[in-house]
């Protein structure tokens, strides 16, 4: 079988029968024990339960999904099956199976330390050096410095949906320092929003940083147990790596380096890693070089020496060479590992949660533009009831509803204090009437939500009334010109905000809106003989310009409010009067005598 048989696999393109065939040839050289692909991969490499490698959104895994290095272990294995080799100080076996000294010494911390803290995780030092590999080639071939810090940020691509999932920024560009979308940052890949909650300070320096392996990989062991997860079913070990980059392709490329390191490592110098090439995105990552990193340059070869010529002898005597001895070839002594001391981990307090609970604080209720007088308020309690503090819940409306927190947010994240409750923000009603939901949730945890319903109600008045004014009468044709305004009470107090209908009928007795006649106008300047008006903060209201129309009549403005108030405006328009007709000249044309009028007594008939 030849040795390079099965080396990379390429993402979305290696199909599972490649893979299979991969397997059978590593378990043909002795390769370490490889775990085949699900039978459910006929269809090739892919996400669970989905036909891509990353789900839309990247939320669930700690990487956002994002690329990974996709090269196999050699089908040499670093020992024969069964065999253990512990690390040594130098350069022995496969180039592969050396991890530089602080790389895998923060892998060997995490597992001694999460072991004291959680013993049913077992979990494994060399899964943590299996994703170190396919994330980033153990933090680039080892290129940290003395307290384990990179020595260049590593970090992926954005996640802005193209070609990867689409994330946000999350931290200001903090950790990434991208203020549009998120990226993997560190030797392990965190993506922000995940480091936020699991990150650790495992190396006592007081920070928190991706881009420390001792950080970094305390943070994913931690992040690997979660749940529950014991990593000796290989159900749950699955379910660790598939939380880690929902991939197919990526399970079974961990799995693989996993159990390529179980078979025995050896240590080399930081910084003289082998750095794999082939990612899933099929790109070479900038300034990474394509072949294993060469060790830190030592000191200078020693200069060839210069021969010395024999000193010339005396006659009689034999000559004589003086020897010139060799130099001593300057060496760098390996520097050794620094190994910070050993801390317990700092579970996150959300990984302590079994549950949330609401506590009663009364009914969600609110008029129009007031505040709840109840705020939604939870526990976080973890499996035997007891609260835990420190933990963050995020509130959030929703449904058709204007209801917001301060500054219109519609949600809010709010840290859970000494006694385990969370109450929410004070949270106001907007303009629109109706019912929606406040859902409670934990930052960084998949739990059941908590759900609040709360109903907005109008603001109400009992009753309205004009203010004095003049009777409203107006010829056809032209604009009322008295004013109009109206007093809303509600058990004899103002009602200030409170939504008026004023409609116009033909009649007291008429229900349906008038026609003809006066009107209103809209934005637009049409007529309209409908309108909805709001009481200032003193309670009233005044009608806008009203307009008599061109039909002579009695009509009446009805104005109603929620909370049974109502009123009658009687309208009068009457015809504009009659201009009487000019009477015409009596006298004859030309004679200048006046004409008989008709209503004058005839004359008498002459005689005959």
């Amino acid at each position: 079988m030849s040795a390079h048989l099965g080396r990379r696999l390429r993402k979305g393109a290696t199909s599972g029968a490649v893979v299979a065939a991969a397997v059978a040839a590593l378990a043909a050289s002795q390769a370490p024990e490889m775990t085949p692909p699900p039978t459910d991969n006929a269809g090739g490499d892919r996400a669970i339960g989905a036909g891509d490698t990353a789900s839309p959104s990247g939320e669930g895994s700690a990487t956002g999904d994002s690329p990974y290095y996709t090269e196999l272990p050699p089908l040499n294995t670093p020992n024969k099956p069964g065999a253990t080799t512990p690390l040594l100080p130098v350069i022995a076996g496969p180039a592969e199976a050396g991890i530089p000294a602080s790389v895998a010494s923060a892998y060997k911390r995490a597992e001694q330390s999460i072991r004291s803290t959680d013993p049913g995780c077992n979990l494994p030092w060399q899964l943590l050096a299996g994703i170190g590999k396919v994330e980033s080639g153990q933090a680039g071939g080892g290129r940290v410095d003395a307290n384990g810090t990179t020595l260049k940020a590593i970090l992926g691509p954005a996640l802005n949906g193209v070609g990867f999932a689409n994330i946000s920024d999350t931290d200001g560009g903090a950790y990434d320092g991208d203020k549009i979308h998120d990226r993997a940052v560190g030797p392990m890949q965190f993506i922000p929003s995940t480091w936020a909650v699991w990150g650790q300070d495992a190396n006592s320096d007081g920070k928190k940083d991706p881009n420390n392996i001792y950080d970094a990989a305390q943070a994913a062991g931690l992040y690997l147990c979660a749940d529950g997860r014991n990593l000796a079913l290989k159900a749950d070990l699955d379910r660790a790596i598939l939380s880690y980059n929902r991939s197919r392709e990526y399970l079974n490329t961990v799995l693989s380096w996993f159990e390529f390191y179980q078979r025995g490592t050896h240590q080399v110098p930081d910084g003289t890693g082998v750095l794999p090439v082939d990612r899933s995105d099929g790109r070479r990552p900038d300034n990474r070089p394509t072949s294993p990193l060469l060790p830190f340059p030592t000191s200078p070869a020693p200069k060839p020496s210069t021969p010395v010529a024999p000193k010339p002898t005396e006659p009689g005597k034999p000559s004589e060479v003086t020897p010139t001895p060799p130099k001593p070839t300057p060496t760098t002594p390996t520097k050794p590992p620094v190994t910070p001391p050993t801390k317990p981990p700092t579970v996150p307090p959300a990984v302590k949660v079994a549950r949330l609970a609401p506590v009663s604080t009364g009914q969600l209720t609110a008029i129009t533009e007031s505040a709840f007088a109840h705020a939604p308020t939870v526990a976080a309690l973890d499996a035997s009831g007891a609260p835990v503090t420190g933990v963050t819940i995020r509130f959030e409306i929703s449904g058709a509803t204007d209801a917001h927190f301060a500054g219109g947010a519609t949600s809010a994240s709010v840290t859970v204090g000494s006694a385990g409750i969370a109450k929410a923000p004070t949270l106001r009603a907007g303009e629109k009437t109706g019912t929606f939901k406040v859902r409670a949730t934990v930052v960084g945890r998949t739990l059941t939500a908590i759900e609040f319903g709360a109903t907005v109600t109008a603001r109400e008045a009992d009753t309205l009334a004009r203010v004095a004014g003049d009777p409203l009468t107006a010829a056809t044709g032209t604009v009322f010109t008295q004013q109009v305004q109206l007093k809303a009470t509600d058990k004899g107090a103002l009602a200030p905000g409170v939504l008026v209908t004023a409609v116009i009928v033909a009649s007291p007795t008429a229900t349906e809106t008038s026609a003809d006649g006066p009107y209103f106008k809209d934005g637009a300047g049409a007529p309209v003989r409908r309108l909805v008006l709001k009481t200032d903060p003193s309670g009233l209201i005044s009608l806008p310009a009203l307009f008599a129309g061109d039909q002579a009549g009695e009509y009446v403005i009805r104005l109603t409010s929620p909370g049974g108030g109502s009123a009658e405006v009687k309208l009068t328009v009457t015809a504009p009067a009659s201009t009487p007709e000019p009477t015409p000249d009596p006298t004859p044309s030309g004679t200048g005598t006046p004409a008989t009028s008709p209503s004058a007594t005839p004359s008498a008939s002459p005689s005959a």
